[in-house]
Formats: C-alpha cells, sequence, structure tokens
C-alpha cells in the first residue's frame, strides 16, 4: 500500500509544480532599484549583472561559512552553460569580493560574483521576510533602464532546486542524518608515503 501511495503522491507534486511553474511565468513583483555591488574588479550596478540579456538569475548564497549554500552552488555550477544560455546568471553573497574568489576557486564554480555586504540590496531583495541573509535566488527582467523582480524562492531541504535531498530521501535519509561537507576526504589510517605534512 505504502508503494502506491508513494506513486500517487510523486504524481501530486509533478501537477502542483506544473500549476507553479505557470503561474511563475505570469507573475511580477513590480519595479525594483538599481543596485551596486562590489566585484573584484570594481563597483557595479545590478543592471550590469545582466549582461545585456533580458533575464538574471541571482542566486543568494550566505557566504563561505555555510555548507548547505556550498551545496546548492555546487549543484547549479554543474548546470551553469545549461542556464546561461536562456539569462544571465550571477551569485551574491555578503562576502568581500577577494573571499568570494578564494572560494569560488577552490571549489570549481564559474559564476560571476558580487558582493553586496549586507547592504540595501539583501535587506530589501530577501528571499525570506525578516531575515537579511537567506539562502535562495531571485530572478529579473530588464525593460530598458528599467528592472523588474519577477520570482524568488528560498533554497532549504526538500526544495525543488537541489536533488541531493530528494535522492537521499529515497535511501531513507534526510537532514537529520546528513550534513554536507565542504570535503568528504578521510585520512586512510596508514599512509603509504611516510604521512609527514599532512595538513586536515
Amino acid at each position: 500500500m505504502s508503494s502506491e501511495r508513494i506513486l500517487e503522491l510523486q504524481k501530486q507534486i509533478f501537477t502542483l509544480v506544473a500549476e507553479l511553474e505557470n503561474l511563475q511565468r505570469n507573475h511580477s513583483g513590480g519595479e525594483v532599484p538599481n543596485y551596486e555591488f562590489t566585484t573584484e574588479h570594481g563597483n557595479l550596478r545590478l543592471l550590469d549583472l545582466f549582461a545585456g540579456r533580458d533575464h538574471l538569475l541571482l542566486i543568494h548564497n550566505m557566504g563561505q561559512g555555510c555548507r548547505y549554500c556550498t551545496l546548492w552552488a555546487d549543484g547549479f555550477n554543474g548546470v551553469l552553460p545549461h542556464l546561461e544560455s536562456a539569462m544571465s546568471v550571477a551569485l551574491v553573497s555578503k562576502d568581500p569580493p577577494e573571499l568570494q574568489r578564494r572560494m569560488a576557486n577552490s571549489r570549481g564554480w564559474r559564476f560571476r560574483l558580487a558582493s553586496h555586504g549586507g547592504g540595501a540590496y539583501i535587506r530589501e531583495q530577501t528571499v525570506m521576510e525578516g531575515s537579511d541573509n537567506y539562502p535562495g535566488a531571485v530572478t529579473y527582467q530588464r525593460e530598458g533602464d528599467r528592472i523588474i523582480r519577477l520570482n524568488s524562492s528560498i533554497f532549504g531541504p526538500g526544495d525543488l532546486y537541489c536533488p541531493t535531498w530528494n535522492l537521499l530521501a529515497m535511501a531513507g535519509m534526510g537532514p537529520d542524518s546528513w550534513t554536507p561537507q565542504y570535503s568528504y576526504w578521510q585520512r586512510p589510517r596508514k599512509l603509504d608515503d611516510g604521512g609527514e605534512n599532512v595538513l586536515g
């Protein structure tokens, strides 16, 4: 009986996701200011992040101190060329540009990066009301010099944007039994190279 119920719920989820996507296609959150960001190449504005495109996806990352945000960004990095074929994509966080670059290089991320520094952008464009540093994503549309906020979503275990959680759930695991890490390398009990100067 439980297998039938699982299949029934999966079908309901597909139906609800299709309804959500249809609603999002016709939704607009209104005009927003042309916020300023800092990057490793100097200051730029929200319009600059469109890079000449009509649509922009901004990934809200909490910064290098969040393992969960790293998990999401690792996943998006894998599909970045597909996303960039349709719109401009950038990752923003509160971290200063030099720290963003170090983190991106250590993970192999190819995102364009910008820092909001905890300023007006993240306070006013947050994905979670009442929180100015919550992970998620926002989409914008450019109409000349006007910027329109389209849709936003928060990131969290079980969401639509990180398949890791759904696959863990299929195996009976979840956020109460698994936590993402920056690295999964484990030091062997015996090192054949002598074991000197091992960091970590």
